[in-house]
């Protein structure tokens, strides 16, 4: 079966296969554009900071519980069509959190964070497998497109409130996500479930006795915290500081946006393992120096936001990337997915909140990018062990 799934693949037109990273567009609009929205949402909902901050972190708890499961469907009805199934939930998701009123909100962007979780998990294994001799590189495409999705919809968010109110603005991205799902459909109609005979008769490590397992996990963890405290907040810090709504809008999509250019370069150095510790260091330092410029020249944010912006578009790379090369098979790497991004998702979505209830409590912004520098700082160290070949 292996080879006759194989073969099929080999013969499907090449926009077919790369119809892969057009669902890694639709994997971040419905998370990023809640920031630059946050003001408006909560003022009408009457949200306090630390709520808002439990909102930006709802999908990401979804991610930490949703993303150990994936590998039971992906096994049972293969990689396209469990895939195929979260692009409708993950449509029907973003719509309801907009029609359902304030409990919708909520229960809206829970559902869509399951879906995307799915996804998280399922689209660097299909990269894997559809592009075995270009991993970094076509991690590094999939990255951009995830990218370029979160960043045009953090820039597009508050102008479409003008138009369509906030709920609106939420509400548009069901559209691409209903598109990619019937472009996806043939590719999911067409696809053969693909089991893996085992490698020998030994059972093999369960991935979590594994310690490069955890140290991967502890990247992705790290680079996903610093990342979304940022995009979910630095519109926020920057109207504290007198910057009108849509110019914040404006530097976050700078932020995520530049993150394309750092995560396309970044595969250069990945591609040989005597390198990869340089390349996790060489994405993680640039957070460090762009949250100490804005704790000290807040003034140059939009500089500041650029270098950090070229850490994290890089650093999700290396992870992404970490995670293809260190799992053992199709299997071995869906599950190596699930428990980074799990545990991963798990650490970051106490962040937002975390820097939520450190501004409410202190009245300025101070201790919570204090607090993201603290764990830059850390993702250096960690980048340092989880880099090495073992």
């Amino acid at each position: 079966m292996i080879e006759r799934t194989r073969a099929r693949r080999a013969t499907w037109p090449a926009v077919l296969v790369a119809l892969v990273f057009l669902v890694a567009l639709n994997l971040r609009p419905a998370l990023t554009s809640v920031g630059p929205l946050l003001p408006q949402i909560g003022g009408e909902a009457g949200l306090s900071e630390g709520a808002q901050g439990l909102l930006g972190a709802l999908p990401l708890l979804a991610f930490a519980a949703i993303s150990p499961l994936v590998t039971h469907p992906a096994r049972r009805f293969g990689l396209e069509r469990t895939l195929l199934a979260a692009l409708v939930v993950l449509a029907i998701g973003t719509a309801l959190r907009s029609v359902l009123g304030d409990a919708g909100l909520w229960i809206g962007t829970a559902v869509a964070g399951c879906a995307i979780a799915v996804g998280n998990v399922l689209v660097p294994t299909i990269v894997k497998r559809d592009y075995r001799d270009h991993v970094s590189m076509a991690t590094g495409v999939y990255s951009a497109c995830i990218t370029v999705g979160a960043s045009i919809a953090s820039a597009v968010a508050v102008p479409l409130s003008h138009a369509a109110g906030w709920r609106g603005a939420l509400a548009f991205w069901a559209i691409p996500a209903l598109v990619v799902t019937a472009l996806w459909l043939p590719r999911a109609w067409n696809a053969e479930p693909v089991v893996e005979p085992p490698a020998d008769s030994t059972a093999p490590v369960s991935v979590w006795r594994q310690p490069t397992a955890w140290l991967v996990t502890a990247f992705m963890g790290l680079q996903s915290t610093t990342f979304y405290v940022m995009v979910t907040w630095l519109p926020t810090v920057e109207m504290s500081a007198g910057v009108p709504a849509e110019q914040a809008g404006v530097h976050l999509f700078v932020y995520q946006i530049v993150g394309v250019a750092s995560g396309l370069a970044i595969p250069r150095l990945m591609r040989r393992t005597d390198s990869q510790v340089a390349a996790a260091v060489t994405a993680s330092v640039p957070m460090v120096v762009g949250v100490a410029g804005l704790l000290l020249l807040p003034a140059w944010s939009i500089v500041w936001a650029v270098v950090a912006g070229l850490g994290t578009g890089a650093s999700l790379v290396v992870a992404l990337t970490l995670i293809s090369l260190r799992g053992q098979g199709q299997q071995g790497t869906t599950r190596l997915s699930g428990m980074a991004q799990s545990l991963g998702y798990l650490l970051a979505a106490l962040g937002p909140v975390l820097a939520g209830l450190l501004a409410e409590r202190t009245g300025t912004w101070t201790a919570s990018l204090a607090l993201v520098g603290v764990l830059a700082v850390v993702q250096v160290v960690v980048a340092v062990a989880a880099g090495r070949v073992r």
